[in-house]
């Protein structure tokens, strides 16, 4: 049983109700046509189980709904929340513009609350940081260097945390894990390709200083193709639209998706419409999209993969899975010192290529 995101790869909590599927904090569940998503509390993507006793899983979260208080309900969405901390979503028969507006403006409106909280603390904390600055250099206890710096530091630990938060990572099919920093929203550029995913994703790899006005440049730059393109482009749109979107640009999404009928579709058109320019002339930079459409693109490539897994490639989901715990303990390994590593059994690389 996996216990890591598929997206952000960081751990997806446990329930202790659900005997037959006892990880997640919030659930999604739709009783007629058999699926489970397990919400992920860090970056509020649903990640739709294939495991075999998703049947049972399913069931338990009936009984578990019905006989819980319902929090928030439409005709075909219910909300409920479960004395034990639990909260269950139960899809019913929506259309699929309801469905999607309620599942992606849930989604999208949390990072946004999240990053207005954010925005919140890191004024505070300037705030809070100058007035202390200034007691203690009006006291006579600190010099003005150190009270300016005494200032800024909870500002700067704060801001830092942050940014260490937007770091994306993906498995590639050459054994080895990417990692993309925040400076891929504006060097990220996709265009069409003849194999089965559609298109192909260029981005700059690496970090560089941020320039006067306001982009990265880097000089790492790499292609990816096929199932390699699909991967980095969740990888980047998890960084794009980061701070979420408020309700009206979520229904326009909806509407994109929509009105080209088929989520597959609507790639198809974005991917070949070469009225996006960038730098030197250069189409397809996702930064020159407008925020509708760089939300209908992150939505319309979970509705394709999860197409994909229901159609019989659940294998696809497997090995999705599999890569995640794998990021996920890369990811960790990350945060040891060499030796400590070593010590447990091969280097960072060796553990890395496995």
């Amino acid at each position: 049983m996996y216990t890591t995101c598929l997206f952000c790869n960081k751990p997806l909590g446990a329930n202790e109700v659900v005997e037959s599927f006892p990880v997640g904090r919030r659930l999604a569940f739709d009783s007629g046509k058999g699926r489970l998503w397990v919400v992920c509390r860090s970056c509020e993507r649903w990640n739709l189980t294939p495991l075999e006793e998703r049947w049972e899983a399913v069931e338990s979260c009936e009984r578990l709904f019905r006989g819980t208080r319902i929090r928030t309900s439409t005709e075909n969405i219910g909300l409920a929340r479960h004395p034990e901390g639990l909260e269950l979503v139960r899809i019913g028969e929506p259309l699929r513009p309801e469905f999607a507006a309620w599942r992606y403006g849930d989604q999208f409106g949390r990072r946004r609350k999240r990053l207005i909280i954010f925005g919140t603390s890191v004024g505070v904390a300037w705030l809070g940081g100058v007035a202390v600055a200034s007691s203690l250099a009006l006291s006579g206890l600190v010099g003005g260097f150190l009270g300016g710096f005494l200032g800024t530091l909870p500002q700067g630990l704060i801001l830092r945390w942050h940014n260490n938060k937007q770091i994306a990572r993906f498995a590639h099919s050459d054994g080895k894990v990417r990692e993309l920093h925040p400076a891929v929203r504006d060097t990220t550029r996709i265009c069409p390709s003849d194999d089965e995913v559609g298109f192909a994703v260029e981005t700059h790899m690496g970090k560089s200083p941020r320039l006067g006005w306001g982009r990265y440049l880097t000089d790492q730059r790499e292609w990816f193709e096929g199932e390699d393109a699909r991967r980095a482009m969740n990888a980047v749109l998890f960084l794009v639209n980061y701070g979420g979107a408020g309700r009206e640009a979520v229904k326009h999404a909806v509407s994109s998706i929509e009105s080209h009928k088929h989520p597959q579709q609507f790639l198809s058109d974005v991917v070949g419409d070469q009225s996006r320019y960038g730098w030197g002339g250069v189409p397809g930079w996702i930064h020159k999209m407008s925020k509708p459409t760089q939300l209908a693109l992150e939505m319309a490539l979970h509705e394709e993969d999860e197409r994909r897994a229901l159609e019989g490639e659940l294998w696809r989901l497997e090995q999705a899975w599999r890569e995640a715990e794998e990021i996920a303990a890369i990811s960790d390994d990350l945060l040891l010192p060499k030796g400590i590593v070593e010590l447990a059994g091969g280097t960072e690389e060796n553990r890395g290529a496995d």
